[in-house]
């Protein structure tokens, strides 16, 4: 496990192509890419880039997430039709338990951290 400070632009990790499942595309072809740059000794907290491409899909998290969008636009809606906007520059956090939809809108660009108890 390295202990030296790990700079993202400096890094050359790997993207690596996702999708949502296709049961929970609601439209578009949200196409993703994750370049995980860093996990801890105990698999529970990790973090790097995401991009995904226009479209909307259902979303049910387990871990607690950080974000920092650098490009694009979003809307992040909750099982109660609560809606949020999320835009390039928008830092916010999305809690364990959250379920909903995640919409791109305009093709997107974060910078994440994710804690997952095990």
């Amino acid at each position: 496990m390295t202990k030296t400070i790990m700079k993202f632009s400096t890094l050359n990790t790997s993207a690596e192509p996702l999708r949502p499942d296709t049961v929970k595309i609601l439209s578009g072809d949200p196409a993703q890419t994750v370049r995980n740059h860093y996990t801890n000794a105990s698999g529970e907290f990790f973090s790097g880039e995401w991009t995904g491409d226009v479209g909307k899909w259902k979303i049910s998290y387990t871990e607690d997430e950080f974000c920092f969008v650098t490009r694009g636009r979003n809307v992040l809606t909750n099982q109660d039709g609560v809606a949020v906007s999320i835009n390039a520059g928008d830092a916010f956090v999305i809690p364990a338990g959250f379920q909903g939809t995640w919409e791109v809108l305009e093709p997107t660009h974060k910078f994440y951290a994710i804690f997952e108890r095990k």
